[in-house]
């Protein structure tokens, strides 16, 4: 169909008296022939109709179903074309965005999901941000808020963008915890909270969305090195039975990687202590890391943990790049450990030829042998003072050249 002739129906349509009805019936079976044209047509057709049905000549009755009907051609629609038509659109819609607020927010819901398969995470969340879901006219159901928030959350945690992604999965945190305390009280009180709880039970029977939830939350803790609280999320997602086993040995995987990475203290042994005894982590490839982390609790002839013996040794060696001695107490004092275990670690280092230096027992003092950063600050004395020795040499024989020299120097 020729642009002429589509321009011709559609001045037919809107000089017509016919019933909204018959006017739609009319109004969808052009549509229809439009998406039927090959695509350049098509495109052209598609903008001469959006065009003429937002305009304030036709009924928003009328133009609010034609734009639900296009939304609906965008999905058998290849993703580039569906693409140009969505963001066109957008675009011719926007001065009356108010009037049409549900039909945007299906072709942006559509666009999202064409940007998702081509991997433009950032464009796909920014077309959802878009939707007014608390400040527009339109009462979004409570499912569809917690849906659009948690992909919107996805879509920027794809992207690297955890402060905007904690912002819309605590916006979901919010609606998921409503949900589940009206629910809680609606199987007490059904006859109390029949309609109010009944706009909210289907979000609460969608097991997958809750889980995308659940995973976006323990993202983004994992983003914010918040470990301890991520694995815990980690482990609550493992135990789901709707997430298939893959899924949850990828998450019980998560959970100790998150509590190796926690700091030190009670609560990360205690969970350290749990996952070594999970059966389930036995089979995965980072449960030698947790063996290890286990082991390292077995002690030493002095006492002390493996780990904490690494530690001294780590900040011996840290100190010998600054230091070029130390006494004993001293030493002692920066590692928290009682001169005698400091000396006797730094004994071990020295004779072990892990560090070079020599150890004073009758002043106490550790004395550190210059290593790399010593010899390049002698190289570079020596060469600041080769090229001292050049300038003299110059100054003695052309004195008037130094002096013109230092002039323009100065």
């Amino acid at each position: 169909m020729s642009s002429n002739a589509i321009k011709m129906k559609l001045m037919e349509l809107s000089g017509s008296a016919e019933s909204h009805k018959e006017l739609v019936t009319r109004y969808s079976s052009l549509l229809d022939a439009i998406f039927a044209c090959a695509e350049p047509e098509m495109l052209e057709g598609v903008r001469l109709f959006v065009r003429h049905v937002v305009n304030e000549n036709v009924s928003l009755v009328i133009s609010r179903q034609l734009l639900s009907e296009l939304s609906s051609h965008l999905l058998r629609l290849p993703d580039n074309t569906a693409q140009q038509v969505a963001l066109f659109v957008l675009e011719t819609v926007q001065p009356r965005a108010i009037s049409f607020e549900e039909q945007l927010a299906m072709i942006r819901q559509h666009l999202a999901g064409v940007y998702e398969r081509q991997q433009r995470w950032r464009e796909a969340a920014k077309v959802l941000t878009a939707i007014p879901l608390e400040t527009g006219q339109k009462q979004y159901s409570a499912e569809y808020r917690l849906q659009t928030y948690v992909k919107i959350a996805r879509l920027c945690l794809e992207e690297d963008d955890p402060d905007t992604a904690e912002t819309y999965i605590t916006r979901a945190g919010v609606l998921v915890v409503s949900t589940l305390v009206l629910v809680h009280w609606y199987c007490y009180h059904p006859e109390t909270y029949t309609t109010r709880a009944g706009v909210l039970v289907g979000a609460s029977k969608d097991h997958e969305l809750l889980v995308h939830h659940k995973v976006c939350h323990a993202r983004v803790l994992d983003y914010r090195r918040k470990f301890l609280e991520a694995a815990q999320r980690y482990i609550d997602l493992s135990y789901i039975p709707e997430v298939e086993s893959g899924e949850r040995l990828r998450a019980l995987s998560n959970a100790i990687i998150c509590t190796i990475l926690a700091s030190a203290g009670r609560s990360r042994s205690k969970k350290l202590a749990t996952l070594f005894k999970d059966e389930r982590c036995q089979s995965l490839p980072v449960f030698t890391i947790l063996e290890k982390m286990k082991h390292q609790k077995a002690t030493t002839a002095d006492g002390s943990t493996l780990l904490d013996r690494a530690v001294v040794e780590h900040n011996i060696l840290s100190a010998s790049k600054i230091y070029s001695n130390i006494s004993l107490e001293s030493l002692a004092a920066l590692l928290e450990v009682s001169p005698r275990r400091a000396e006797k670690v730094a004994a071990q280092m020295l004779s072990e030829e892990r560090m070079a230096g020599r150890i004073d027992q009758i002043d106490g003092v550790l004395h550190f042998q210059p290593g790399e950063l010593g010899d390049w600050d002698a190289q570079i004395q020596g060469l600041c003072g080769q090229v001292n020795s050049l300038l003299e040499k110059i100054a003695a024989v052309s004195p008037e050249w130094t002096a013109q020299a230092a002039e323009q120097v100065n």
